[in-house]
């Protein structure tokens, strides 16, 4: 007998609203199954996880939407993408769609997204996965908090002046922008690159590629990253958590820089020969940890 996941070639694609944005996520069926939200990292797209998705789908319902100013969601009027504004999203989705108690797993970006979110409301998740989703490692923001507020802010301006003048990078070919994919992650296959690259770009008018995602969401925010605030949010988690991070990355090991410290429950797994994007460069080994962890 065919299993009716079968029948399904691919996610569906739905939208919904957030402080008055049209928000995309896909959804694979499955709505039977215990919900899994998958929360992908800056400048990426929701299609990022088909990969997981398709292993994955037969054992939960999944959705995974686009950030706001991501994919195919709508870009904010200004220029100021804010970590807050991005847990509201999410806890929107979870609100609308009543996916709690819920599991979630989540990349770079999102991962801090979704670990905030879950500080927030700690009764809504049961298991989540952060794959490099801690945020700047210590160093980094050790180096900031040592600016005076002055110049942090004055180079925030700086960043959004530049930013505002700058048009999105047109590619005459998509092969040229599958290029530039694979130039930035080399851990990735062609049919990897090929795939993300199709569903992270829009044609132009005059027939050239571009960039889904609005250029605005690659300024640092002005604001300094209060640890303690956060190490506080993490502290309220009671659900596991599993933090993964490739060795191959610039991701410092969160056991290493005291930041696991923060957590009541939660374990670090280093991933050989992974790079940021462990789930795309270690697939199938990440699979495995994924597949163990988030068992009941």
């Amino acid at each position: 007998m065919t299993n009716k996941t079968d029948l399904i070639v691919g996610p569906a694609s739905r939208n919904y609203y957030s402080q008055r944005l049209r928000l995309h996520y896909v959804d694979w069926g499955n709505p039977d199954a215990p919900p899994l939200l998958l929360v992908h990292g800056g400048r990426d797209h929701c299609r990022n996880w088909d990969w997981v998705a398709e292993e994955l789908r037969h054992d939960y319902h999944i959705i995974a939407p686009d950030l706001r100013g991501h994919g195919d969601s709508q870009w904010m009027v200004g220029g100021t993408y804010m970590i807050n504004d991005y847990v509201y999203d999410i806890a929107q989705l979870i609100h609308q769609l009543k996916l709690a108690p819920l599991k979630i797993l989540a990349h770079s970006f999102g991962g801090a997204i979704s670990l905030r979110y879950t500080g927030i409301y700690p009764e809504t998740v049961e298991k989540l996965i952060a794959i490099e989703g801690l945020g700047p490692p210590p160093k980094m923001l050790a180096q900031r908090a040592g600016k005076p507020a002055d110049e942090r802010l004055s180079g925030w301006i700086d960043q959004m002046r530049g930013l505002s003048g700058r048009s999105p990078r047109k590619y005459p070919e998509l092969e040229d922008a599958v290029k530039r994919m694979q130039e930035e992650n080399p851990h990735l296959s062609p049919e990897h690159s090929r795939h993300l690259t199709v569903h992270g770009m829009i044609q132009n008018e005059d027939g050239t590629w571009s960039w889904k995602f609005d250029n605005y969401v690659r300024a640092f925010p002005p604001d300094r990253w209060d640890s303690e605030e956060t190490n506080a949010l993490w502290g309220r988690i009671e659900a596991p958590v599993m933090l993964v991070r490739g060795t191959d990355s610039w991701a410092s090991d969160p056991t290493e820089d005291g930041r696991i410290n923060a957590f009541k429950n939660a374990k670090a797994v280093n991933v050989e020969g992974a790079g940021h994007w462990v789930h795309h460069d270690k697939f199938d080994e990440f699979m495995g940890l994924a597949r163990h962890f988030l068992k009941d």
